[in-house]
């Protein structure tokens, strides 16, 4: 996976907190004849980066006249499943969101269905707006292992997970903000004893997991890490964190502090019993922070995992250009918009963890908030990425297996047993 060398780069730009005050530059036009961009992405319309692209959209369509950008909605999960048939087809789009790591950006370059963005990344400056830690998910190598290699995407945002929790909910029950982790679980026995189920989750997709790794998390360090995401030692999934990790998400289950029901819920779902006020608690990352701002109609605010260092986060997702893409000019001119001081600033004020903004520039004191928290991560080397990440097809083990620890129908070793199968098989 990184080098030494690579990762002690990594780590020197992450402590280095650069990542919001990059420069900027604007971007260029473009002689391609085409009169239409296509554009796929699954950002929600009332999300920072949802906001920010259909700003992005305008603006493209401003500098580039007799240029329009046809958007097609498209959920994560779609492009999760059919981008590999998608691609290598002739209806591939001209621009796409795409999730970063080695079982996603970094299958599809090593199968050839992904444009080489190095020289562009270069000309226009992306890689001096991008510092280490952010970039590591923008490269791969010939064999789609990040963190070197060239250029397949460019992310331009950055994200991290937080509790969220319901303020309202917490005052009416006489509960303070948890600070610790003891705490923490005792709010959610509080919550219990008073019928409610405090912990909003999702079982088909892929909140619960995240969970699960944020418990292992909590037990872990950086060369775990590095070990389980890099390939730079031995995995054991019955090693001390990963047995925590399961034992306790059993136990919360038996506790009632997830709801047996969840293992069929998805992320939309466990987000909306956030918004509209039924669970007083949320797990999940700052691409719901811009949506809760908008929608949530009662007082609430974030913290970051008590009781541990590392957090799942990681840049955002990519904008990647097809391999068939009709129109790579334009792809690349819209990819420089949303790197603009102009749409990186609206991100930043809308919710969102810009990469290239003007840090003066962001106003609003809930953003600040937001940004003030991923800075703390930042700066203690905190991003562990996500639990999916290692090996291809990761991603759905972790959602049935999961499903399965919800349910009661599987324990916490034969859980462990199954993800150990499933990685060793993906990594050989």
């Amino acid at each position: 996976m990184l080098t030494a060398r690579r990762r002690t780069a990594t780590a020197a730009a992450i402590l280095a907190g650069s990542l919001l005050l990059a420069s900027c530059g604007g971007s260029g036009g473009s002689t391609s004849d085409a009169k239409t961009l296509r554009l796929w992405h699954y950002e929600g319309p009332t999300s920072a980066m949802g906001i920010a692209w259909n700003e992005a959209i305008k603006e493209f369509e401003a500098t580039h006249p007799g240029v329009r950008v046809k958007y097609e909605e498209k959920s994560f999960e779609q492009i999760q499943k059919t981008a590999q048939m998608v691609l290598n087809s002739s209806d591939a789009p001209d621009i796409m969101e795409y999730n970063k790591g080695n079982a996603t950006a970094g299958l599809l370059s090593k199968q050839g269905l992904l444009t080489d963005l190095t020289a562009e990344a270069t000309k226009r400056g992306w890689d001096k707006k991008l510092s280490a830690g952010v970039r590591t998910t923008s490269q791969y190598d010939a064999g789609g292992v990040m963190g070197s290699g060239k250029w397949y995407g460019v992310p331009n945002y950055a994200e991290y997970t937080m509790v969220y929790y319901n303020k309202d909910l917490f005052a009416k029950y006489g509960i303070a903000e948890p600070k610790t982790f003891d705490d923490l679980t005792a709010a959610m026995d509080t919550f219990v004893a008073k019928g409610i189920t405090p912990l909003a989750d999702s079982g088909s997709e892929y909140m619960a997991q995240q969970y699960l790794y944020q418990l292992a998390l909590s037990k872990a360090d950086r060369s775990w890490v590095d070990a389980y995401e890099l390939y730079q030692g031995k995995v054991d999934f019955h090693d001390q964190a990963w047995t925590y990790a399961a034992d306790t998400f059993a136990d919360w289950v038996k506790k009632g502090y997830l709801a047996k029901t969840s293992s069929g819920t998805t992320a939309e779902q466990a987000g909306v019993s956030f918004i509209q006020g039924r669970s007083p608690i949320l797990f999940s990352g700052s691409w719901w922070y811009g949506r809760f701002q908008s929608e949530a109609k009662f007082g609430w605010g974030s913290f970051l995992w008590p009781g541990s260092d590392l957090t799942l986060g990681s840049g955002g997702n990519l904008w990647v250009v097809p391999k068939n893409s009709k129109n790579k000019d334009l792809a690349y001119d819209f990819i420089d918009i949303t790197m603009s001081k102009k749409i990186q600033n609206l991100l930043g004020n809308k919710g969102g963890v810009p990469v290239a903004a003007d840090a003066s520039a962001i106003t609003d004191p809930k953003s600040k908030e937001l940004i003030a928290d991923f800075n703390t991560v930042s700066k203690r080397d905190g991003l562990a990425f996500y639990p999916d990440w290692p090996v291809a097809g990761f991603y759905d083990t972790l959602v049935s297996e999961t499903q399965k620890l919800i349910t009661g129908s599987e324990k916490p070793d034969a859980y462990l047993s199954n993800l150990q199968t499933a990685y060793d098989k993906g990594t050989k």
